[in-house]
């Protein structure tokens, strides 16, 4: 395996960390959502979904894009602040899936 393809194979894996992640915190939609919520103009699509439903619908959405058609991975990625940011003040500190966002982070990153 080259070393693209093997930073590709670890991206794949941390994909399905965070969809994992998703499924345990009960946030992972098996209906999709309407074609007006991907209308946002906004970072994250916050007028228009839920940060869980950004991760599910667009991010892993695109990442396995991406993946599957070999193209470019984005070299720089800040998901886990937002999760934070998120989770701050909620009931659940989705700490499992910021973990998860933080590597995938450090994955595309580079660090």
């Amino acid at each position: 395996m080259t070393d693209s393809q093997i930073h590709a194979s670890h991206v794949a894996d941390s994909l399905l960390q965070i969809e994992m992640e998703l499924r345990v915190m009960d946030a992972w939609q098996e209906q999709p959502l309407p074609p007006e919520a991907f209308e946002s103009t906004q970072p994250f699509c916050l007028d228009t979904m839920s940060f869980p439903q950004w991760l599910q619908f667009v991010f892993v959405a695109r990442m396995k894009v991406l993946l599957e058609g070999g193209q470019p991975l984005p070299s720089v990625s800040g998901i886990a602040p937002m999760a934070e940011e998120y989770f701050r003040g909620r009931n659940e500190s989705g700490a499992k899936l910021i973990q998860a966002l933080a590597h995938m982070d450090s994955l595309l990153s580079g660090e």
